[in-house]
């Protein structure tokens, strides 16, 4: 499809010109790792903590890029980020990933959050599909482990959000200050879902193929609403909503593809053919937040009010989920909507004087620059899968 494949090498220019050299020219320290925090004016702040997540996004995205491209640097990249991950978060005591280190390393906040064992997960088994390095799998098998023997609920299913250090119980398990305090949540699934679906390609474990296939079905029966197909955020323990009402646009997007990827992986046809009526039905609840510039608005909140901020990500995760829509659900109208996107993207959120992208613009047009540039949350992982997964799919058709 010649349209697909101009998007692509669109998309390919922008991660090799725009996205990437941000992360190797600005965020390299002294130390042998990346520095915690740009703000969004620019400024670098030296001395900013380290999160898991920044880490184990940087390891994916530039694993990922090596994969695909073979471009030396982005190997070393992936590599230095793989090696202070597993000396610096990766705790040998007790397993697992600390939340959180100082610039030189040191241990901040030892709670285990199992959204941030995802992500390690996710980046050391894309390391080893890049590289074939053994140390990355051997890890990241361990990381199942520690996710299955401490946050599975075996009672009720699925996974609770968060734990001590040492695996016990703790009474704040939010992700995050914007997060209501539940023990199970939407996105901890999602995000575990993503890189079980990556490790099964390189590690086709019976066991995990067991757990990829159930949490398929979480999503399908638990926590897709039957009557809106937007995805419930907030739920109990035994499964009870406790965010009626919120509906996560970029989350919807985002998973709408997500399941069908993780369905590909286990590669059973009826499976499949069962998540694509879902994925169909997840992606246009999402579509329901798309706007006529292109973009896709922030959050339905529970008292109908909208959040027409337009964030990064959710930006990001719409181009790959209507680029999905076009070439496997063979909607070939959402191809112009992923090219408008796009625009909005380039238009907007783009910083074509510094590199990379702005945390959102916010309803009145402005771009904000209060929020990071890079940082805890701000990692170049979502606008770069945005590119690979669009290069990825003008292969595939």
């Amino acid at each position: 499809m010649e349209r697909l494949d101009r998007l692509a090498a669109d998309m390919e220019r922008h991660l090799q010109e725009i996205i990437l050299p941000f992360w190797i020219g600005r965020m390299q320290d002294g130390r042998g790792g990346f520095y915690g925090r740009i703000t969004g004016e620019g400024a670098l702040d030296a001395e900013a903590p380290r999160g898991a997540i920044l880490y184990s996004r940087i390891l994916w995205t530039f694993s990922a890029a090596y994969r695909t491209l073979k471009r030396p640097e982005y190997l070393e990249c992936a590599t230095r980020a793989k090696t202070w991950l597993l000396s610096h978060f990766y705790d040998e005591q007790y397993g697992g990933v600390y939340w959180e280190v100082a610039a030189d390393g040191t241990p901040l906040d030892c709670r285990k959050q199992f959204y941030a064992l995802g992500f390690a997960l996710y980046g050391l088994s894309e390391y080893h599909r890049a590289t074939g390095d053994g140390k990355a799998l051997e890890y990241a098998v361990r990381l199942f482990e520690t996710i299955e023997r401490h946050a599975f609920d075996t009672m009720r299913n699925g996974y609770i959000e968060a734990a001590s250090r040492d695996w016990n119980p703790i009474d704040d398990m939010r992700l995050s200050d914007k997060d209501d305090n539940t023990p199970k949540t939407m996105n901890t699934h999602l995000h575990i879902l993503e890189p079980y679906t990556n490790l099964y390609r390189v590690w086709p474990d019976a066991r995990l193929r067991e757990r990829l296939i159930n949490l398929i079905g979480i999503f399908l029966d638990k926590i897709e609403s039957p009557l809106t197909h937007h995805l419930g955020l907030f739920f109990d323990n035994d499964w009870c909503e406790k965010s009626c009402g919120v509906y996560s646009y970029g989350h919807d997007i985002e998973a709408s593809w997500l399941l069908l990827e993780a369905a590909h992986a286990v590669g059973d046809a009826e499976l499949t053919e069962r998540v694509k009526r879902h994925s169909r039905r997840i992606a246009d609840a999402a579509l329901e937040g798309y706007q006529s510039d292109g973009s896709l608005i922030y959050e339905h909140r529970a008292d109908g009010s909208l959040d027409r901020e337009r964030h990064w990500w959710v930006q990001a995760e719409c181009v790959v989920g209507l680029t999905w829509l076009c070439t496997y659900h063979g909607i070939g109208e959402a191809l112009a909507q992923a090219e408008k996107t796009w625009e909005y993207i380039r238009t907007h959120l783009v910083d074509t004087a510094d590199g990379e992208w702005f945390w959102s613009i916010r309803e009145d047009g402005s771009v904000n620059r209060t929020d990071d540039k890079a940082g805890f949350w701000k990692c170049p992982y979502h606008n770069s899968r945005m590119c690979l997964e669009v290069m990825s799919c003008a292969k595939t058709v």
